[in-house]
């Protein structure tokens, strides 16, 4: 005579695993949010969509129609990170940009904060200096100190290159610096909407 349960057993097993990966999904965002609200960690966010790559010829800095820059959908990407942040019960945060107009405007309509140009987060997407700028970041964000939370937004190059990780358009990279000056990555917040 065979038993039927087992195979119930399996099948129910299979049916539960997707909300046991949500929940543990949510659990490994709720301790992300709380690392960044703690100051423990910082948020270093890529630019939101911004159609294309790299730069136009005629690329000058401070000049946003010579640059690649936001779409609309990458203005309400951004606008919907904000919301997310306050969502999470950060309202205020030090937020610092690169000068690229693209990352400007995503840090402005994060709406969590005056932004502050950070030349260390400039771009360095086909030009030099990758290994210098990066050391530079990492020696700023190893003498920070504010009493808000830090939200760095740049480019996935910068991203790249200072934590070993890619992140999509309005994708959030959380890290602390270690004991040693390390970049720990804790994890990513995605840019989708919730």
């Amino acid at each position: 005579m065979k038993t039927w349960l087992p195979k119930t057993a399996f099948l129910l097993a299979l049916l539960l695993m997707p909300l046991a990966v949500a929940q543990a999904q949510d659990e490994g965002e709720a301790a992300l949010w709380r690392a960044l609200k703690s100051g423990e960690a910082f948020a270093m966010m890529r630019h939101a969509i911004a159609p294309g790559t790299g730069d136009p010829a005629a690329f000058t800095l401070g000049d946003c129609s010579t640059q690649r820059n936001l779409s609309a959908e990458g203005r309400a990407q951004a606008e919907t990170i904000g919301a997310r942040f306050r969502k999470q019960g950060i309202t205020k945060a030090a937020v610092h940009s690169s000068a690229w107009c693209r990352c400007q405007d995503t840090a402005a309509l994060l709406a969590l904060g005056e932004v502050e140009t950070l030349p260390a987060l400039n771009s360095f997407y086909q030009r030099s200096g990758r290994a210098e700028q990066t050391a530079e970041t990492r020696a700023w964000l190893t003498a920070y100190e504010g009493p808000w939370p830090l939200v760095l937004v740049t480019h996935q190059v910068n991203i790249s290159a200072l934590t070993g990780r890619y992140a999509a358009s309005g994708e959030t990279i959380v890290a602390r610096i270690g004991p040693g000056g390390e970049v720990e990555v804790l994890g990513a917040l995605s840019a989708r909407p919730e």
